[in-house]
């Protein structure tokens, strides 16, 4: 699972599971049980789709009793909805309870409540930023300029799109079309698809178009020249490439996958269209059947192909080592007018700029890292080039900071927008699948 997903969401099971408790449960209608399995049957069209529900036979003997969870798929959704209209940090949530006892509320509940920003965009010509929200499954868009007050909560987003319809759930990557303002919202988990909206679309709808996309798709970038569209696949160290306008079952018109790629949990993509090159993210994650291994952890790196490589290519070159100070790089960004690669560093809390035509084990010509930016697992990155800025979402504390274009070193940030009071780092709950406890140290442990 990707390490976005270590950062905070709402803690619910997802629709799937939940179904299968249903079941187990009994003593639900067949509306709820495809309401509950809704986003589970829109499998890729590469992969199988569910199709039929059949309750399991009664078994023999004593069983212990199973109690179902206590939040119901309308009840998660109605809280995202509460949370994209504007609802008070201090606010209560909803009471969540069981269907089965209404008597059997939790005692506590751990969840953060506001938004994480995986992923950024900039439209300079209409003056907006837009921020994917993977916790609260949102797209928000604020002024470009605008700046959180130190005393505030947060800064209320302009428009919000978000809710059941829009199809948006761990949405993890995101591109603006420069002409028509579109938004591409990359889903990465429980949803495969992604959603395009119009520039003005606003609420719980639904999206203009809808491409299935491979499990595990993670990074995007398009190249308007040739109108096509990069995507990462972390789980099958892949670059599949659509048609701009795909949409539906559309197939890719080409793949770069193999073992010769150098591909390892590809993340982060970017293009160099003056150079006709494609660059790559890699964490290391290597997977390797031979000799009986399963996998291995290699040094992340950056790869570098043709631009209209596919197939099992083997990179042109690659950025790799510790001078490079990589750690689980996420987005990048090319600024071909300056030749410079910007690249989100999640796990070192850092930004590093490459040249473009570096290789090998080099340091990055400059470094934004340290207490003043407000740099906290930054996933998502991108170039203001018309102002001059760089903009860092940053998902470990529900902020984006924005930084001159030069910046070097361990600098306050121009200005910066929160989703949250100053200070609150995020609960790091991401897609949760089990919890235990830990009674000597009295922790709770959970996996994600």
């Amino acid at each position: 699972m990707t390490k976005n997903k270590l950062y905070p969401r709402l803690l619910f099971l997802v629709p799937t599971g939940l179904a299968v408790m249903l079941l187990l449960a009994g003593g639900f209608e067949q509306d709820q049980l495809l309401t509950a399995t809704w986003y589970g049957s829109k499998s890729p069209v590469q992969g199988p789709r569910l199709v039929a529900i059949e309750p399991l036979p009664m078994m023999e003997g004593g069983m212990c009793e199973w109690l179902p969870a206590s939040a119901t798929a309308g009840q998660e959704i109605a809280l995202r909805q509460e949370q994209a209209s504007g609802a008070s940090a201090g606010s209560s949530p909803p009471s969540v309870q069981s269907s089965a006892d209404s008597s059997r509320a939790p005692i506590r509940v751990i969840r953060d409540t506001y938004p994480t920003y995986s992923a950024v965009a900039v439209d300079p010509i209409r003056n907006e930023m837009i921020l994917q929200d993977e916790n609260l499954f949102q797209i928000l868009v604020y002024d470009r300029t605008a700046n959180t007050p130190p005393g505030a909560t947060m800064t209320e987003p302009k428009r919000v799109i978000g809710g059941n319809k829009t199809r948006v759930e761990f949405n993890c990557a995101l591109y603006l079309d420069p002409e028509t303002g579109d938004i591409y919202s990359v889903n990465n988990d429980t949803v495969d698809a992604m959603a395009i909206f119009s520039r003005e679309a606003q609420g719980n709808v639904p999206p203009t178009r809808l491409l299935h996309t491979p499990h595990g798709t993670y990074g995007i970038a398009v190249d308007e020249k040739s109108a096509e569209l990069f995507l990462t696949v972390e789980h099958t160290n892949a670059v599949v490439v659509y048609r701009k306008t795909a949409e539906g079952d559309d197939q890719p018109l080409r793949t770069l996958q193999g073992a010769s790629t150098g591909m390892e949990d590809p993340h982060g993509v970017a293009i160099n269209q003056k150079e006709q090159l494609l660059y790559v993210g890699n964490h290391g994650n290597a997977r390797d059947s031979q000799g009986g291994n399963w996998g291995r952890f290699d040094p992340p790196s950056i790869t570098v192909y043709p631009l209209k490589a596919s197939g099992n290519t083997a990179p042109l070159r690659t950025i790799e080592g510790p001078k490079t100070n990589l750690n689980w790089p996420a987005a990048m960004y090319l600024d071909e007018e300056h030749q410079e690669l910007f690249v989100a560093n999640d796990a070192d809390d850092s930004i590093l700029v490459f040249g473009w035509n570096d290789s090998g084990d080099v340091a990055p010509t400059r470094v934004i890292r340290g207490p003043k930016t407000g740099i906290k697992n930054p996933t998502g990155i991108t170039v203001d080039t018309k102002n001059q800025e760089v903009i860092v979402s940053n998902l470990g504390n529900h902020s984006a900071t924005v930084y001159p274009r030069a910046a070097n070193g361990d600098v306050a940030p121009l200005r910066t927008i929160r989703g949250a009071p100053q200070g609150k780092i995020a609960l790091a709950i991401g897609n949760p699948g089990a919890a235990g406890y830990d009674s000597k140290r009295e922790e709770i442990l959970v996996p994600n």
